[in-house]
């Protein structure tokens, strides 16, 4: 292999290596004079055999081997013949505008063995695998920013917390500043903005989106007008704000939704930044795909959950209250731990106003066959259907036809249970009508702690075209109470074997030993004795009405007669 021109001297070990190839390479003595280097070297360094390295070699390879010179490498290996380069990079630089990494291997002494040693330095071209490395490191910066970004987004389903995120990590990854605007109603749209202090300012401003070019239109779902055509210096004093001073770049992007846009993001840099690069564009607009779509759900759940709310709010059972100088007291507990509503209800409708003495206040307790939401859509339907029939309660067995006809003309096949119990004060007793359609019937628990079943019952409601029924009455001694109750308290399983229903013969037991109990107490003392005894397991829906006559009365309210108070 030919040597360089002007390497004097025997050819040494490493001198094959110096012939044409595709790697510079030059040899340099302890004393830093190049004393002979290949072909690519002279291109590359444009220097000759003789020259000092500090003057024609860059400084960081100079100062490599000036390292070096008082630290020599170990002595050369068999590897490092047959595969120039594989021993440790010592330095790495700049020549030109491209990037190079310098390794080092001894070299012999130019007067032979026992002479100081040299250094033979290989300069391989990195430019492309540092452009290489540092896309990839950007890629993984950008995925890591992303899965972050999807993660906190998709914690959270409200819409206020959802633009926080947002503008929180756009400001701090992104850009220094950022904005969301979100649909509003009219002119007023709800504004989160972050800072360079990273700290959000929730707003709802009224504002003109097309004060901000690109800011309408990406309102309504187009595609993002380039920064380099945007300029910051016209934006709006509610985007321009006094934390950010002079702006050098903006991006406006919009924030894309299911079916219909979210809103749209909008990034800010200060002066003295740097622009907003293609590739960062590209983020951004990845970035505003997760965001518009956490907003947009948020949004969706928004909706639904006042949907929810406004719904659930019919189907609740009503709270309690006086009926006619009645006492009241009911609960309801669904079968399901998160659930609110269910099959079982019940619903209180006061005489009215100024009605005379002979007008009933009515209590209707029922059980829809089934459970969860389905089973209290029907039971909405059936209160609503009885309180178009109030005018009627007098008649309950018209009401229950009537509401029979309704259940079989709909396109639902369940069936409902009913006890149907008209209430009127007479004197210092309470008188009860009680009729129980399908229905468990009512217990009278007197005030001395007697138990008494009421002569009443009749046929399931929405099931067969004609129906019967049959009406008890019964007088309320002051401190008695009527217990309207559904099956989910006698027909709860469980107990020492966690097989057996609590069954009513239990729960006539059990209320023998309430006489005179005020009826908030003895709703809850039946609601204790069913959940201790289904423990952990499930149960059905409960609900629990009790009516009692009270123990002291106006003297109003017996026809001005007897002293002011009558106490039982």
């Amino acid at each position: 292999m030919e040597l360089t021109q002007g390497i004097d001297g025997t050819r040494r070990l490493l001198d094959p290596a110096l012939g044409p190839g595709p790697y510079p390479a030059l040899a340099v003595n302890p004393g830093g004079t190049v004393t002979r280097l290949n072909d690519a070297a002279r291109l590359l360094l444009g220097m000759i055999p003789g020259t000092a390295l500090d003057d024609a070699a860059p400084g960081w390879l100079a100062d490599a081997h000036h390292a070096l010179t008082g630290a020599p490498l170990a002595t050369v290996t068999d590897a490092d013949l047959s595969h120039p380069g594989t021993s440790r990079p010592v330095a790495h630089g700049a020549i030109g505008e491209r990037a190079f990494e310098a390794h080092g291997v001894p070299d012999e002494g130019p007067d032979g063995p026992g002479t100081p040693p040299g250094t033979v330095w290989w300069l391989f071209d990195v430019t492309e695998h540092r452009r290489l490395e540092r896309e990839l490191a950007d890629e993984r910066e950008r995925t890591a920013f992303l899965a972050e970004a999807s993660s906190q987004l998709l914690s959270s389903l409200n819409l206020e917390r959802c633009m926080e995120v947002t503008v929180q990590l756009a400001a701090r990854y992104l850009a220094d500043a950022a904005l969301v605007i979100a649909p509003g109603s009219g002119r007023a749209f709800p504004i989160s903005y972050c800072g360079p202090d990273g700290r959000v300012d929730h707003q709802e401003l009224v504002v003109d989106p097309a004060e901000v070019p690109g800011l309408a239109e990406a309102m309504q779902g187009f595609p993002p007008v380039p920064s380099r055509w945007l300029d910051p210096t016209a934006a709006p004093p509610w985007i321009l704000r006094a934390d950010l001073g002079d702006l050098a770049a903006m991006v406006v992007t919009a924030l894309p939704g299911h079916g219909v846009p979210a809103g749209a993001l909008v990034l800010l840099r200060r002066g003295g930044q740097r622009a907003f690069s293609e590739g960062e564009e590209m983020i951004a607009r990845l970035f505003a795909a997760r965001a518009g779509a956490a907003m947009s759900a948020a949004r969706v759940y928004a909706e639904q959950a006042s949907i929810t709310e406004t719904l659930m709010r019919e189907l609740l059972p009503p709270r309690t209250r006086e009926l006619g100088e009645v006492e009241l007291a009911a609960r309801y507990r669904p079968s399901g731990a998160g659930e609110r509503v269910g099959g079982d209800f019940y619903d209180l409708h006061p005489a009215a106003a100024g009605s005379g003495p002979e007008q009933e206040s009515l209590v209707v307790l029922g059980d829809v066959c089934g459970k969860g939401l389905e089973a209290a859509v029907l039971t909405g339907k059936i209160r609503n259907t009885l309180q178009a029939l109030l005018p009627l309660a007098d008649d309950h067995k018209r009401v229950l036809e009537l509401l029979n006809g309704t259940l079989l003309s709909s396109e639902s096949t369940r069936f409902v249970t009913l006890v149907l119990a008209s209430v009127r004060r007479e004197g210092n007793q309470v008188r009860l009508r009680l009729t129980s359609a399908g229905h468990t019937r009512p217990l009278i628990v007197r005030a001395g702690g007697e138990v008494e079943t009421p002569d009443t019952g009749g046929s399931l409601i929405g099931v067969l075209d004609k129906i019967s029924s049959r009406t008890a009455t019964v007088l309320l001694e002051p401190g008695d109470t009527c217990l309207l109750y559904t099956d989910g308290i006698t027909e709860a399983v469980g107990g020492p074997l966690g097989d057996e229903m609590f069954g009513d013969d239990r729960l006539s037991v059990e209320l023998a030993h309430c006489g005179g109990m005020p009826p908030e107490a003895l709703v809850e003392r039946v609601h204790m004795l069913a959940s201790e005894w289904v423990g952990t397991g499930k149960h059905d829906d409960m609900a629990v009405v009790a009516i009692t006559a009270p123990r002291r009365f106006h003297l109003s309210a017996v026809g001005g007669q007897g002293p002011g108070r009558f106490t039982a």
